[in-house]
């Protein structure tokens, strides 16, 4: 059983992972906070990022490593710059994975490279995110796949066959445990961009659990990601975003989050199965549809017409479609009005 599927407890819900990325804006006491609040909000897990600048890029400024895209919340930073501003330091990440502990929900991480894996692997992490800009990254899947611990990988940006190496890659190393998440790797992306109609068909194409690594603004997309199929939802999480940071823009409030919990719960719960029949609690309602009732007094022989027969609520007598059955037919007995029709009342 994966460490998903004990967590859930049978329960068949979404695995809901907060992302603090570098919201923590460079302090641990904040960090820890953003760890308290996203308990309180009901998400299963808290993931954060195990680099370093260095692990990333090089300190130089070439037009190649300056964010250049003007629609981009990072332009004119140097690459360098970015991951010194964002990245997490690794002696924080015992006391976050320990807050986590705590609070009961399970912390871990998004290696960026081999020596991050061993360093997560000292910690006892349970489980392991590949980001979508490292899933190219092919000898960095291999070493996390060769821990044997469940495996996410995020697909923003990604060719059909750039999934399948990384998951064949994933599988041929001892994975067992893999969850591709559908994901834009734009920040924010737009609901149109998100494609979310591919989660079902990659979870048939690649044969494994699919979820959401969602970068819109609010929590329709995550949402609606489940009733297509997913089953984990990855959401950047911040306390405010007026405090700023690297991927405040967006991330879920502490309110919001909480809020997309709910809702994305109460929509799985409404998938149910295929079902037509009413519902247990809706044979009740059956009673206030119409029915034939007698609206005016008649006696035994006297003929049913318009002037004498109602369809009307209640439910208690027959069912509409038999009005022209009934018509110009003689009562068995008299009938006082407000009775609800019968067969019986019917002279055969």
């Amino acid at each position: 059983m994966s460490i998903l599927e004990q967590k859930q407890l049978g329960k068949n819900r979404p695995f809901i992972i907060a992302e603090m990325s570098g919201n923590h804006n460079q302090s641990l006491e904040r960090a820890l906070e953003i760890v308290e609040k996203a308990a309180k909000t009901g998400v299963d897990a808290l993931k954060i990022q195990t680099y370093t600048p260095d692990t990333m890029t090089l300190d130089v400024k070439r037009d190649e490593f300056v964010i250049k895209d003007n629609d981009n919340l990072w332009k004119d930073k140097t690459l360098y710059d970015l991951f010194e501003e964002a990245h997490t330091p690794w002696e924080w990440h015992k006391p976050i994975f320990d807050k986590c502990k705590e609070l009961g929900i399970i912390g871990f991480s998004s290696p960026f490279d081999e020596t991050a894996v061993e360093f997560l692997e000292k910690l006892e992490v349970p489980l392991y995110k590949v980001a979508s800009f490292e899933v190219t990254h092919l000898p960095l899947i291999k070493k996390i796949a060769k821990t044997g611990k469940p495996i996410i990988i995020s697909t923003g940006m990604a060719t059909i066959n750039e999934i399948k190496d990384a998951v064949d890659t994933a599988r041929q190393h001892g994975a067992k445990d893999i969850i591709l998440l559908k994901c834009t790797s734009t920040y924010p992306a737009s609901a149109a961009d998100s494609h979310i109609a591919t989660i079902p068909h990659m979870k048939e194409l690649f044969g494994c659990e699919v979820g959401l690594s969602d970068h819109t603004l609010g929590i329709g997309v995550a949402v609606a990601s489940v009733v297509l199929g997913g089953t984990v939802i990855e959401k950047h999480f911040t306390l405010n975003r007026e405090d700023g940071g690297v991927d405040a823009a967006f991330s879920l409030e502490p309110a919001e989050m909480s809020h997309l919990v709910d809702e994305v719960h109460r929509a799985n719960e409404s998938i149910g199965k295929i079902r037509y029949q009413p519902t247990e609690k809706e044979e009740k309602s059956r009673k206030r549809r119409r029915s034939i009732y007698i609206s005016k007094d008649i006696k035994s022989d006297e003929t049913f017409d318009q002037g004498n027969l109602k369809i009307i609520r209640p439910g208690y007598g027959l069912e509409p479609k038999y009005i022209d059955k009934v018509l110009g037919k003689k009562a068995n007995i008299s009938l006082k009005k407000g009775t609800p029709l019968s067969w019986e009342h019917v002279k055969k």
